[in-house]
């Protein structure tokens, strides 16, 4: 079957983050829709992962307005077509401080694309060493820690890693 014809489009809301679409559509048979969608940049999500360890981050999100501990991950708003591997090298340090000697790119994923269409590059990242962290200024909140994996894993069994970007991360991961 073929997908609904757009009829019309409009921006809505934009900021520096995101652009809210609203598109007019029509199906198959004729039927009126309409469907609202968010643009964003790409991301990476990074898997700093250091023998049987591995690290993450800690910091509020707001529309869930609560803490959660994730992968480190982000996307360059301001440099949309910045290579891959440098935006997940970028990111990693920015939040956790930490330099890696090797990053090997596991595959592409979408966060939600019934609702927008920002697609991650899934990495992990290992050679690790210490650095300082350059958190931006709407991540002030931010904290990293290191987890054994067992430990980690166990988080994901008790339903306290609550983000499915680094559930899906790490199932990647884990399948190697």
């Amino acid at each position: 079957m073929p997908p609904p014809r757009v009829t019309a489009s409009r921006v809505v809301y934009e900021n520096r983050w995101m652009r809210l679409h609203e598109d007019r559509t029509e199906a198959p048979d004729g039927a009126p829709g309409l469907y609202a969608w968010i643009e964003k940049p790409p991301s990476a999500v990074i898997v700093p992962l250091d023998g049987e360890d591995v690290w993450l981050v800690e910091q509020f999100r707001h529309p869930v307005g609560r803490r959660f501990w994730e992968f480190p991950q982000g996307a360059w708003e301001d440099a949309p077509n910045a290579p891959a591997e440098a935006l997940a090298r970028g990111e990693l340090a920015e939040e956790t401080g930490l330099r890696a000697a090797t990053m090997e790119r596991l595959g592409t994923l979408f966060f939600a694309y019934g609702l927008l269409d920002q697609r991650f590059d899934v990495w992990l990242a290992t050679g690790l060493e210490p650095g300082p962290a350059a958190p931006e200024p709407t991540e002030q909140d931010i904290r990293s820690k290191r987890f054994r994996v067992a430990e980690f894993e166990a988080m994901i069994d008790r339903g306290e890693i609550r983000d499915a970007a680094t559930v899906a991360a790490w199932h990647l991961v884990s399948r190697r």
